[in-house]
């Protein structure tokens, strides 16, 4: 009887929380969408709503000029597997721990 009790209280407990996040979550996101007007924002949330509209990308988004980029940032060269063993094992055998095992041995 007492597990029955448990099982129930805790049943109650997890539909109070999944209530509690969903509620949560649909406040979050129309928190995010209400627009201000100008006379309910201080002097400080008024600079910080404009900042927050205008875009700033990430200095790494820009050349040296200060321009966008447009190209890709990331570019992959296909290697095959026998070069990517080569070069793991030369990573390998230039780390500072293989010699000391070589010592050992």
């Amino acid at each position: 009887m007492l597990h029955l009790l448990y099982i129930l209280a805790f049943t109650i407990l997890a539909f109070i929380a999944v209530a509690n996040l969903i509620r949560n979550l649909v406040m979050f996101s129309f928190d995010t969408d209400r627009t201000y007007s100008r006379s309910s924002m201080g002097q400080g949330n008024s600079a910080y709503m404009s900042s927050r509209k205008q875009f700033i990308p990430h200095p790494e988004l820009l050349d040296s000029s200060g321009n966008l980029i447009k190209e890709p940032l990331l570019v992959m060269r296909s290697v095959n597997v026998e070069d990517a063993r080569q070069q793991l094992d030369a990573l390998y055998e230039a780390s500072p721990g293989q010699k000391s095992e070589k010592e050992e041995g």
